[in-house]
């Protein structure tokens, strides 16, 4: 063993950083979003486990909000990746569009759900 993990682990990140570094701003930025909704739905999890969960269809709406709205950063980041060749036809203008409609029918249902 001539390399301890903590050596290892820190190679890890130094090569992630350094690939993340390439990556363009409007990716970075639609990572920052997802990071958000995602951090925003651990806070309301840990608020519901220590005050209590009495309006369970507040919380429900909250945290699914937070998730949906996340999984649809993630698709709309595979989608205006240049690198990726699977959506190489698709501008961006229309992922960007199908991501705003597609988060307004996510908000309607929720906005349904709480009554």
């Amino acid at each position: 063993m001539a390399r301890s993990i903590g050596d290892d682990v820190l190679a890890l990140f130094h090569s992630l950083r350094s690939a993340y570094a390439a990556t363009p701003k409007n990716l970075k930025i639609i990572d920052l979003y997802v990071a958000f909704a995602v951090s925003t739905a651990l806070i309301q999890v840990v608020y519901m486990a220590m005050v209590g969960s009495f309006p369970f269809n507040s919380f429900l709406s909250g945290v699914l909000s937070c998730v949906g709205t996340a999984v649809l950063a993630v698709c709309l980041r595979i989608q205006v990746n240049k690198e990726n060749k699977e959506f190489k036809d698709l501008p961006p203008e229309r992922a960007y569009a199908d991501f705003i409609l597609c988060n307004l029918v996510l908000h309607l249902v929720i906005m349904n759900f709480l009554g």
